[in-house]
């Protein structure tokens, strides 16, 4: 098929995205939209259409980046396509969301009637100002009885700074409003602007991988034309490729001849590793290569490391095999082989937050049957040793010996929290438990709007759970990295039986490093089985022991057929039995339950 009909020129065309907090009604939107299409046949549909795992539609998130190109005849009788790019809501995808909301000139503005205005939608409605889109804003769930689109209104007006008389009323789930929404949409949101006949300028907002095809890459073209066969640059690596196959998705993938500029699709340039398409990246002419690319490409780096175990060691070739091939659908997923003297192989994985954590363990326990344990988070430290040399490191145990080390920074995030007015209290005593520095605070409607630096390493253990049940649920929450700062840092090894888990070894503050040690020990020692002998369960800051507790021994009662006679055959046989206990020690090996490395994260709990 030709993309040139009745529909190319530029000026008919609409790019925009829906910025939403999760479980705000974006994916019900978006299928309500798409049956507006003279695509759309109903007898293929279905809900969530958009949201193409399972893990999406039962989370009720959006974890990968679709698009879709919908053909819309207006009141005004012209036919509009509009290329909505559904993007990611949770904080850990916050770069490609940028790069979406960079492929658009509009963007949807969803709040919930019923709950009003979250920190998420905040922080992404900021980014969409910032690129200097038109942003439109939508309230949703009208229809609910707890719905109170006034209160609602007034929000939008005092934390984002939009005209409460633009907002458009709708209801996703039952249709109302939509219709509404379209013809807003086609007449608020500029069309693109792009020079057809100057070099190719593509920017790549997504990219997964084909088992037939290779990697897909889904496209925004600002300048030029893409046409099927022309020699292509990827400019961040300076690869090149032939484009095999071009085309748009209706949400059904459809072959195309050309993508001009202004126009939302997909290559197939016979890619076959993910990395040589990294979201966000520029595409153009390998022969005529634009000057400058598109803004704002960065590799992207993850946050949060943990080792991944199997609990069976029969199923580490499976587990390789199995991030091998969620590695190739997700360029954020970072690992590498680890050896744990207490979990045996693994691997060192690096996520780009906790939600994303979550859904990769998940998916490789869903998707490839593995049964797997995952050690308490950590975040990437940077390290100077006493020869000035600047190194990161992604596990407490690559930190050198104390005595080699000059100084140690952490990662500070910039954190805004909105909590209802009656939680300010406990959600600021949060902060300051984790070492917060408020940098503002400021009252909008009935909700507070308050402003953190806090170390990214005392968020990831506990902090998000901790502030919903501090603010009964009300509260939300978002963040941005900021820099590494230089802390008083120790590392805090924990021995069992005087041997050390490694699994187990915490970077934390020089002042919270007693306080922790004692509690896991304490910890440990309720999760640990009682064994034939002591088992001493140590917390160590270098060699000094700052904290211990100790699981008693199972005891036999050697002594019970001593029923008379002299005290000195009593002790004899507690004696024997003593050294009996110690020759068991020196060969004895304490196992190690999965819940004992879970036992970090619940430290904090009862501070």
């Amino acid at each position: 098929m030709s993309s040139r009909d009745n529909r190319g020129r530029i000026d008919h065309i609409r790019n925009f995205s829906i910025i939403a907090h999760i479980d705000h009604g974006k994916s019900t939107l978006a299928d309500r939209l798409i049956e507006r299409s003279a695509h759309h046949q109903s007898r293929k549909s279905s809900e969530q259409m958009l949201d193409s795992m399972d893990l999406e539609r039962e989370r009720g998130i959006t974890i990968k980046a679709q698009s879709v190109s919908l053909d819309y005849t207006a009141a005004d009788g012209r036919t509009y396509q509009l290329n909505f790019i559904d993007t990611p809501g949770h904080v850990d995808f916050s770069y490609e969301v940028s790069r979406s909301l960079y492929a658009c000139e509009g963007a949807l503005l969803l709040v919930d009637a019923s709950q009003g205005v979250e920190a998420q939608s905040v922080a992404n409605c900021y980014t969409a100002v910032e690129q200097n889109l038109e942003v439109i804003p939508v309230l949703n769930k009208i229809d609910l009885p707890s719905a109170e689109p006034e209160q609602a209104i007034q929000q939008i007006e005092e934390i984002i700074g939009l005209d409460g008389s633009e907002v458009v009323p709708i209801s996703a789930k039952t249709g109302e409003g939509v219709d509404d929404l379209l013809e807003a949409l086609v007449a608020h949101v500029p069309a693109p602007q792009g020079d057809p006949e100057g070099p190719l300028k593509a920017l790549i907002i997504d990219s997964w991988f084909d088992n037939y095809l290779g990697v897909v890459c889904l496209v925004r073209v600002f300048d030029g034309v893409i046409r099927k066969g022309d020699r292509l640059r990827v400019m961040s690596t300076g690869r090149e490729f032939h484009a095999d196959n071009l085309g748009i998705f209706t949400p059904r993938r459809m072959a195309w001849d050309t993508l001009e500029a202004g126009r939302v699709g997909f290559v197939v340039a016979g890619i076959k590793d993910i990395d040589g398409a990294p979201v966000g990246d520029t595409l153009t002419y390998a022969k005529q290569p634009t000057e400058t690319p598109v803004p704002g490409f960065k590799r992207v780096q993850p946050r949060v490391f943990a080792g991944v175990f199997p609990t069976s060691s029969d199923e580490y070739e499976s587990f390789r095999d199995a991030l091998g091939k969620l590695r190739l659908n997700d360029a954020a997923l970072h690992y590498e082989p680890e050896n744990s003297e207490a979990l045996g192989f693994g691997f060192r994985c690096g996520f780009l937050g906790m939600l994303h954590m979550e859904i990769i363990q998940e998916r490789l326990e869903r998707e490839y049957g593995l049964d797997l344990i995952t050690t308490a988070p950590t975040v990437v430290h940077e390290v100077v040793d006493n020869e000035g040399a600047t190194f990161l490191i992604h596990n407490p145990s690559e930190l050198p010996p104390i005595n080699d080390v000059e100084e140690i920074r952490e990662p500070i995030i910039h954190a805004s929290i909105l909590v209802p007015q009656e939680y300010i209290g406990a959600v600021i005593k949060l902060c300051e438990e984790k070492r917060g520095v408020q940098k503002g605070m400021q009252y909008v409607g009935n909700q507070i709007s308050l402003e953190y630096e806090m170390p990214m390493g005392e968020v990831v253990l506990d902090f998000f759970d901790r502030l919903k049940s501090a603010s009964r649920g009300y509260a939300s929450f978002d963040y941005e990295f900021r820099r590494f700062q230089t802390e008083r840092l120790v590392k805090l090894d924990i021995r069992v039986n005087g041997d050390k888990v490694d699994a187990l070894s915490v970077i934390v503050h020089r002042d919270q490093a007693e306080f922790r040690g004692r509690e896991l020990t304490e910890k440990l020692k309720e999760i640990i089985p009682r064994q034939m002998f002591e088992v001493a369960i140590q917390a160590a800051v270098g060699s000094k022991v700052i904290a211990r507790s100790t699981v008693k021994a199972l005891r036999k009662n050697v002594t019970a057929k001593c029923y008379g006679g002299d005290i000195t055959r009593k002790r004899k046989l507690l004696e024997k039995q003593k050294q009996g206990k110690r020759r068991m020690k020196q060969v004895g090996r304490v196992e190690i339950p999965q819940d004992a490395f879970l036992a970090v994260l619940q430290v904090d709990h009862d501070k």
